[in-house]
């Protein structure tokens, strides 16, 4: 599931126009590595929501910049194992 939300996450900021073939796993999200904004990571956080269902409150957005990128995509996953799932969602 890690592996899913990282080809995710990857994909969404090549289209906001960051390059990322350089991003590993211990990539900061924030200035020390990939250097996102806060509209960036809004932009990113929204996406992430629609895509799998998650919330992320505003106030997490300082958090989220201090974070690696697998710290970030174990933190979706974690999330995502925790709503709970309705029968006859489409998929």
């Amino acid at each position: 599931m890690q592996d899913r939300i990282r080809e995710f996450v990857l994909a969404a900021l090549t289209e906001m126009q960051y390059d990322v073939s350089e991003v590993t796993g211990d990539t900061d999200l924030g200035p020390a590595g990939l250097d996102l904004e806060s509209l960036a990571l809004a932009d990113l956080s929204v996406q992430v929501e629609d895509e799998y269902g998650i919330k992320f409150d505003l106030d997490e957005m300082e958090s989220t910049a201090l974070m690696t990128l697998d710290q970030f995509t174990a933190d979706v996953a974690k999330r995502i194992a925790a709503v709970p799932s309705t029968s006859g969602s489409p998929a």
